[in-house]
């Protein structure tokens, strides 16, 4: 099924809270832009310990989750951009229960490949002025998602987002995420071991894994 790109959305790093830099605030950007191995041209990361890097090159989060928002926060302004939690792509009718691990998808001539949850933190409530958002995000699962590129290429708002293969069958986005960062208690060491074996699994997430599961 192809899924139209409303927007494609970048950032830049600016002063966000104190003396610490974010590039969270992704605007809509007019034009053909090329997706390299770093994501969109253009868009930067503050905090590249976190943020960025192969796996993390272009990040996802459904439109579909506003209204569900607006439930939560009112009619609060960002939620009318589409870049407002910090995504590149603007789409409606793809959520994390459809997405799985290892999808691919064409997006203008790119080639790029679903490879991890996005793991929420404290710079969503502090660019929405709202608490307990990030504990809200992890109980619902309304987390997005993140793609690697596998093929550089370009492309611009009004393209379409194609999907071209398959990934994990049971592997959903939503289902990762929840059995990582979820409210399932207690969590299940078998399951985590499992997930960190996942060939298209993010590999900074698969050491995140290893190591949690080593501690144990």
């Amino acid at each position: 099924m192809n899924h139209q790109v409303l927007a494609l959305c970048t950032g830049s790093a600016r002063p966000f809270r104190g003396d610490e830099q974010s590039a969270i605030a992704k605007q809509a950007v007019t034009g053909t832009l090329p997706i390299t191995a770093a994501g969109l041209a253009g868009d930067e990361q503050a905090d590249l310990v976190h943020h960025g890097g192969p796996d993390m090159a272009l990040h996802h989060y459904p439109l579909d989750h506003h209204d569900f928002w607006r439930e939560q926060l009112g009619d609060h302004p960002l939620l009318g951009e589409p870049g407002s939690f910090g995504s590149n792509l603007s789409v409606h009718g793809l959520t994390e229960s459809e997405v799985l691990l290892g999808d691919r998808y064409r997006l203008g001539t790119a080639l790029i490949e679903a490879c991890q949850p996005r793991q929420p933190c404290w710079k969503i409530e502090h660019r929405f002025g709202r608490k307990k958002m990030v504990k809200t995000i992890m109980a619902s699962g309304r987390c997005g998602w993140f793609y690697r590129v596998i093929e550089e290429g370009e492309a611009q708002a009004g393209d379409t987002l194609c999907k071209v293969d398959d990934g994990l069958e049971g592997w959903s986005m939503a289902r990762i995420f929840e059995a990582i960062w979820g409210t399932s208690t207690p969590q299940d060491p078998a399951l985590l071991r499992e997930i960190s074996e996942l060939g298209p699994l993010a590999d900074k997430l698969r050491a995140k894994l290893h190591a949690r599961l080593a501690a144990e």
